[in-house]
């Protein structure tokens, strides 16, 4: 780059920094580090002082071998065969063009690097959400390894969940994973919980247990409607998987192996039994499984909304909002679509009525007494239930915090309330 080009990115870049931008964002914008930059503004006038060769390598391939790899990939003989393929064929018929990495590089320096056989690649689509708005209609389960005294050999947990209350609603522990212990395991589990044909959906991975006849001939004589991740994909079976993170993160998981399979199906019942009836799973208002799962969790957030009401009667000035949201989980969605918000970003990850809480309604904007109190501190007006506030060094704020107000803006961003939450103009940041 010249003398003249280092001076005009310079200047550039001090003007996004003048209008409110960080001197990081504009560096990449022009596709220059900010170390290079650094090293332009001491001394624009100076080359590149890197050490290396400045030749190109001896051995390189000319400019017509380039060509003649790029016309052989393109031939009818060779367009829908691999690089691999195509340098045996070239040998058998006694020519060298190139190495297979030669290929590669070549072909995708000429953005020919795509799939090249005439068959369509295939495509694995995501997985159909499924929603849950009762127990027993959508199960997730999952297998996965305990480790046993013998080296290389594991015991196998078969779990599966109910996605709604986040009950275990049944297992077994195996030696070997098989689709007919996991037939049985579902067949056992839905004639404990009554369930009628058409009612359910089983959700699970593409692993043999899963997909294995017995398993298949189970689900259909039970009329169970199956649901399958995509392979090799485990975010799209996410209720299993943080369920056997919470199994073997217990403080009395075993830390080397289990002595025997009896004491692994010991142990794993004693989870079951604290896991379902004691623990307060943070996703359901922190009551437990098996209360959400017979349908108590109603009284008792009930009875908790109750508490927190007095609670801010009696002390009122310390409750600048509403009390803490005790409302009872009314659907549970599987691998849902994707929903984007300007203001909060990606929303999948919560249930449909706590994205409806979150995402800004039509009366949105009303200023409330607390934000006119924030406002006057921060000396900014309120603006659609945020505080807006014009950069005043936002380069070296880094992230745009103004340099006067650091303490101001870290209160404001630890505050509960998102109507107390920064939005800074011109820099995108909330």
């Amino acid at each position: 780059m010249s003398v003249a080009d280092r001076r005009s990115c310079i200047e550039m870049v001090e003007q996004a920094k003048a209008s409110g931008a960080r001197r990081q964002a504009s560096c990449a914008v022009l596709e220059v580090s900010l170390r290079t930059l650094e090293r332009w503004e001491k001394a624009p006038e100076q080359g590149d002082q890197r050490r290396g060769p400045e030749t190109q390598c001896a051995h390189a391939l000319s400019a017509q071998e380039k060509q003649a790899i790029v016309e052989v990939s393109n031939s009818s003989a060779y367009r829908d065969l691999s690089p691999w393929q195509m340098v045996a064929r070239l040998a058998d018929a006694g020519q060298y063009l190139g190495s297979e990495s030669s290929f590669y590089r070549v072909l995708k320096q000429n953005d020919l690097l795509s799939h090249r056989q005439n068959s369509k690649p295939r495509v694995h689509s995501r997985p159909k959400d499924l929603l849950a708005r009762n127990p027993n209609e959508v199960w997730s389960w999952d297998i996965t390894y305990l480790n046993s005294p013998i080296r290389g050999a594991y015991y196998y947990l078969y779990l599966v969940e109910d996605i709604f209350s986040r009950m275990i609603v049944g297992w077994r522990i195996e030696e070997v994973e098989s689709a007919d212990h996991a037939g049985r395991l579902i067949d056992r589990i839905c004639q404990e919980q009554g369930i009628a044909k058409g009612q359910l959906t089983l959700h699970s991975d593409n692993g043999g247990p899963m997909t294995g006849a017995t398993m298949v001939a189970t689900l259909e004589r039970l009329g169970v409607i199956p649901s399958l991740s995509r392979p090799a994909v485990s975010d799209d079976n996410p209720y299993s998987e943080s369920l056997f993170k919470t199994l073997k993160y217990r403080p009395s998981y075993p830390d080397s192996a289990f002595s025997s399979i009896d004491q692994a199906r010991a142990w794993v019942s004693r989870f079951v039994q604290w896991y379902n009836t004691e623990h307060l799973h943070s996703a359901i208002r922190f009551v437990t499984p098996s209360s959400r799962h017979l349908g108590l969790d109603k009284a008792i957030l009930t009875k908790r909304a109750a508490v927190y009401k007095q609670a801010q009667r009696k002390h009122p000035r310390r409750w600048s909002g509403p009390t803490r949201n005790w409302t009872p989980i009314t659907e549970v969605c599987l691998n849902p679509k994707k929903h984007k918000s300007e203001t909060h970003g990606d929303l999948t990850s919560y249930t449909g009525s706590e994205r409806s809480a979150l995402t800004p309604g039509p009366k949105a904007s009303a200023i409330s007494e607390a934000d006119k109190e924030i406002a006057k501190t921060c000396g900014v007006s309120p603006k659609n239930g945020f505080h807006s506030c014009p950069i005043t060094n936002a380069s070296d704020a880094g992230g745009g915090l103004p340099m006067a107000g650091n303490q101001l803006s870290d209160d404001l961003r630890q505050s509960p309330h998102p109507s107390s939450r920064l939005r800074f103009e011109g820099t995108g940041v909330y």
